[in-house]
């Protein structure tokens, strides 16, 4: 069996989050509603407390969150963090490096959404300085809250119509990126799988070869100035390329 550098479980990223506790124009304190098209995220909350605001074709839910609480959602699932004090959250997503690479839509209104220019406008930040970044992002929050509240309240009307547009308008302004996530799933969770079989097959002909390449690994420390992300600020661990440690 080839030697493989150790790879983060599921190959999945795994990112410190507190979440935003400035207000919205709704008055809620707390992140950007979006969606993600093709990844599972999940929230383990490690102190503070708030929700999880959700939409998807079932309805709109709001789930409590407090230290020990343990929440995932699947592609399709519009989510907003809601900060009620303190809210910090080690966010774990499949599919590493998808997120990254744009399989992240936010609920602008829909003729922003409609438009790939405009879009993009209003959601990339500026590069500097940190004050206009901070500027920047709450802006972006609040343009999201506006397009999500129109989409609560068409679904908590029973009108589906909005949400399946938005679900539309979402798809055609990632299409023309998608096209390289294929390659991403397969260098990452399907080639993880697809090792973990290999050890299974082994295993089952009496061959443990691999248990000679143990190793223990260890992301980076976080340094440096926390990013502004959708839901709040953050830093993201380095699981991409671990340190094995002998």
């Amino acid at each position: 069996m080839p030697l493989t550098p150790p790879s983060f479980p599921g190959a999945t990223s795994v990112t410190l989050l507190d979440v935003y506790d400035d207000a919205a124009p709704d008055g809620l304190h707390g992140g950007s509603p979006h969606m993600h098209l093709a990844s599972t995220e999940c929230y383990v909350v490690i102190g503070g407390r708030g929700e999880l605001h959700t939409i998807d074709a079932g309805g709109a839910r709001e789930t409590a969150l407090s230290e020990g609480s343990v929440v995932w959602f699947t592609p399709g699932t519009i989510h907003r963090a809601v900060n009620h004090g303190d809210l910090k959250v080690l966010v774990v997503m499949g599919n590493a490096g998808l997120p990254e690479a744009g399989d992240a839509v936010m609920t602008f209104p829909p003729d922003i959404v409609a438009d790939p220019e405009r879009y993009a406008g209003a959601a990339t930040l500026p590069a500097e300085p940190l004050e206009a970044r901070a500027d920047a992002a709450a802006r972006r929050r609040d343009l999201a809250v506006e397009g999500y509240l129109r989409l609560r309240a068409a679904v908590d009307a029973g009108d589906p119509a909005p949400l399946r547009e938005f679900h539309a308008a979402a798809a055609a302004l990632v299409r023309e990126r998608a096209a390289a996530w294929t390659g991403i799933v397969e260098r990452g969770p399907v080639a993880q799988a697809a090792h973990s079989l290999d050890i299974t097959r082994a295993l089952a002909r009496g061959d443990a070869a691999h248990l000679a390449l143990a190793a223990i690994s260890e992301a980076p420390a976080l340094t440096g100035e926390r990013g502004f992300g959708m839901c709040g600020r953050l830093s993201a661990y380095d699981v991409s390329d671990p340190r094995a440690l002998r």
